[in-house]
């Protein structure tokens, strides 16, 4: 039986969700502030469902990868450490979230654009189409 690698990474995003394993303190606002730990281009205050949102339906699909291409593991723990910009992976998403911004700004004419959101007419898949490397010469 053939089973297709996407619904294996939703079956997996599901169980973590429901056995509460994705709620790590990295992941979750901070008790004093509700906000997320080192967001610079997503709103600090967004809500972990437009987050998980974001992370799994434009990144994870747009790029055909899991959380581990951009976030790096802890040392310690070997559990994924959402706040470390240690993988340059995360650099160039937060780029390529300013760039998608930025032309859905100038050439589509909205006024707020917003990752994540329906009205952007770029998005990461207008380019990437489930692949890492658009132009097929990374790795």
């Amino acid at each position: 039986m053939k089973i297709n690698p996407k619904l294996l990474v939703i079956i997996a995003l599901a169980t973590i969700v429901f056995t509460g394993a994705a709620a790590t303190t990295d992941l979750k606002p901070s008790e004093e502030t509700n906000t997320y730990v080192n967001l610079k281009v997503l709103p600090k205050n967004i809500s972990s469902k437009d987050l998980q949102k974001i992370m799994v339906d434009d990144f994870e699909d747009a790029l055909g990868v899991s959380c581990n291409f951009c976030h790096a593991a802890d040392k310690s723990t070997g559990k994924l450490d959402y706040a470390s910009d240690e993988k340059p992976e995360k650099a160039i998403a937060r780029s390529m979230m300013r760039m998608t911004i930025g032309i859905n700004k100038k050439y589509f004419k909205i006024k707020h654009p917003m990752i994540g959101s329906t009205e952007l007419t770029a998005t990461c898949n207008t380019c990437h189409n489930g692949v890492p490397f658009p132009d097929g010469k990374g790795n």
